[in-house]
């Protein structure tokens, strides 16, 4: 375990004599200290046994449905039941079918074997649509579930840098959304597209800004009652065990949700400069404060809502796991309660992953089919899991 102090200390006597130029922030005026831990919990081989280890919701059951996947992170069900999942590190797409209808995957394809870093996905009308950090895709899906007919739709966003995970999904109004995570663990941005969630015409393929202030939204979705959308974002890391948090959102457009200057409700980063022409806390007056918070360094991935139904719908949410904490969190699946249309807690779903100092898994993607039936994928063993209702 190593431990650095990081001690970010007032510039203003350096700046006496010297200019102020209005393009530029000022440093903070306090010295501001956090500790940074940096610890991996040690990685364990998955055998089939290890299923006994892990505890599932009451009134549910988890099994494998498939194995020996890699590193598989986003997945989308088709229309047909088919379920395509995303490699990034291998740069392909898998599509898995359950032949017989028993939650086990009997035939594994590759579909697409040559997109460098692919990791959204979603379908619409009959295509099925992959990113990677800089490029949108589309391909035509054939009767047998393969792609044919690849276009490309444009390749210029952000470049990824420390955060390449794009993810995106089509929106009740038919548009196509699209996060972008910041570039670095804690940039001022110079591209204007950096943390945020971008929304894609269909028609013409141009972009907008559809929400900023988002550091690393992976997950989001809309609830299928209300249509309002939500979405996980990831805090920083380097300021220490507890802060910043995790954050569910309540995502609206034109709103700025903070970051890099805030987290959470509104809580000010004091280590960071102050914007140009002005401080920091008058800059998070104006942004939109979180709807819950989390422990931090948990690392949300993978959320996706339940289909609609006569009460509240709730909604899962992967949590990644830590690898900067002094005592590790997260490496579980929750779900996020909802009353009324808002978060207002969440219980554990899938957990015992963590075993004291070793780990065999590491929640990434979710996907939940029509009838209720939740997958899983679990990018450091490549395992595929079931979960269904007894």
């Amino acid at each position: 375990m190593k431990q650095t102090n990081f001690k970010i200390v007032a510039a203003c006597l350096c700046l006496c004599g010297l200019p102020i130029y209005a393009q530029r922030g000022i440093p903070p005026g306090d010295v501001t200290t956090t500790t940074h831990t940096t610890k991996y919990p040690e990685h364990l081989d998955f055998l089939p046994e290890m299923v006994k280890l892990l505890k599932v919701a009451d009134g549910w059951t988890v099994s494998i449905a498939a194995s020996g996947l890699g590193k598989p992170r986003m997945m989308y069900i088709a229309p047909n039941g088919d379920l395509y999942i995303t490699r990034r590190d291998t740069g392909d797409v898998l599509l898995l079918k359950d032949n017989n209808a028993d939650s086990k995957f009997d035939d594994i394809k590759t579909v697409e074997a040559d997109f460098k870093g692919v990791h959204g996905i979603t379908m619409k009308d009959g295509w099925l649509y992959l990113c990677n950090n800089n490029e949108l895709r589309r391909y035509k899906v054939d009767s047998q579930g393969m792609l044919t007919d690849k276009e490309m739709l444009f390749k210029d966003m952000p470049s990824a840098g420390q955060h390449p995970n794009r993810t995106m999904d089509f929106g009740p109004d038919g548009k196509l959304y699209i996060s972008v995570g910041t570039l670095c663990n804690d940039c001022k941005e110079s591209d204007k597209e950096a943390t945020t969630l971008l929304q894609v015409d269909p028609d013409t393929w141009k972009r907008t800004i559809y929400a900023s202030g988002l550091r690393n939204m992976i997950g989001f979705d809309w609830n299928p009652q209300t249509k309002e959308l939500w979405g996980f974002d990831n805090g920083g890391d380097a300021k220490g065990d507890n802060w910043p948090p995790e954050e569910i959102n309540h995502i609206m457009q034109g709103k700025n949700y903070g970051y890099p200057f805030a987290y959470g409700k509104r809580e000010v980063d004091q280590s960071r400069e102050d914007p140009a022409g002005n401080s920091k806390e008058a800059w998070a007056v104006d942004t939109e404060p979180s709807t819950l918070e989390f422990q931090a360094h948990m690392a949300p991935i993978g959320f996706q809502f339940f289909p609609a139904g006569p009460t509240n719908v709730d909604a899962i949410v992967c949590w990644h796991g830590s690898w900067n904490r002094s005592k590790p969190v997260g490496f579980k699946v929750q779900r996020v309660k909802f009353s009324n249309g808002v978060p207002v807690s969440a219980e554990d779903f899938l957990s015992g992953f963590l075993v004291g100092k070793t780990r065999f898994g590491r929640p990434a993607g979710v996907a939940i089919t029509p009838t209720g039936t939740v997958y899983i994928t679990d990018d450091a063993n490549g395992v595929l899991y079931c979960i269904k209702q007894k």
